[in-house]
């Protein structure tokens, strides 16, 4: 444990300073959830049935879990470009714990994502939206958002480290962005058909999304709605421990693997 602490440290160290070295897509991806926030909470919320300033309170937490989703497509991107430039074959060659290099990407993913949350959190409060709800419910919610992030990056670690090519890794990633178009990230649920309704629920975005907006007390937690939703707090560490306990064991053993 000592040992892989300590590598997965330096491996922490490694990804932070490659994103240094890296200022445009650090910037892009820190900009995009406020300028998502901006473009949704004032088009879509004048189209909507809620008014403005309320369906941007509605819409924070939901493009807070939304932005955490996307854990799976820098995941995959960034592992897949270390495997395909050979990255990953000379770190495979160190005396290290197997497990370092994985979680080193993950670690320093979930600082990132912790510290752009802040100046979205800002501009959410410069747009109307509040936390209504205690201050120890707020740090909760905080908390299950980075959990949730890093829970979704080791899904896109172990995608990239399938896939073996950063092209390849780029368009599937993109594909990412249909999950929170199916999910009550951006509306209500309740207005939708049975069988997509359903479906919206059961997505994990759905359940944090629900989880964040009960701590944050933006909205109350739908009665009539799948499990997970209903109970969302709940659901979202059940989703969060079963997508842990599944992809980190399989990325660690894909990284050690190697080509086999």
């Amino acid at each position: 444990m000592t040992t892989l602490a300590y590598d997965g440290g330096a491996m922490l160290g490694r990804q932070l300073r490659r994103l240094r070295n890296n200022p445009g897509l650090l910037i892009l991806t820190q900009t995009m959830p406020i300028t998502m926030l901006l473009f949704f909470g004032y088009v879509f919320g004048s189209a909507l049935a809620m008014p403005g300033e309320q369906y941007r309170s509605f819409l924070v937490p939901g493009l807070l879990v939304a932005t955490a989703a996307n854990g799976i497509m820098t995941g995959m991107f960034q592992a897949a470009q270390d495997t395909h430039r050979g990255v990953m074959d000379r770190l495979r060659t160190l005396p290290m714990s197997r497990a370092a290099v994985p979680l080193g990407q993950a670690a320093a993913d979930l600082v990132v994502t912790a510290a752009g949350t802040v100046p979205f959190l800002l501009v959410g409060l410069a747009v109307g939206w509040r936390i209504e709800g205690s201050a120890p419910a707020a740090v909760g919610a905080v908390g299950l958002l980075l959990l949730f992030r890093f829970a979704t990056t080791w899904v896109g670690i172990f995608l990239g480290l399938l896939t073996r090519n950063e092209e390849a890794a780029g368009q599937l990633g993109g594909a990412t962005f249909v999950l929170p178009l199916l999910s009550n990230a951006y509306i209500p649920t309740d207005g939708l058909p049975g069988w997509l309704r359903a479906l919206a629920e059961w997505n994990p975005i759905s359940a944090v999304t629900t989880a964040l907006r009960d701590l944050f007390g933006n909205a109350p937690v739908p009665d009539d709605a799948a499990w997970p939703v209903a109970h969302p707090v709940a659901g979202s560490l059940a989703w969060c421990a079963a997508l842990i306990v599944v992809f980190a064991p399989l990325a660690v053993r894909r990284y050690a693997r190697g080509e086999r």
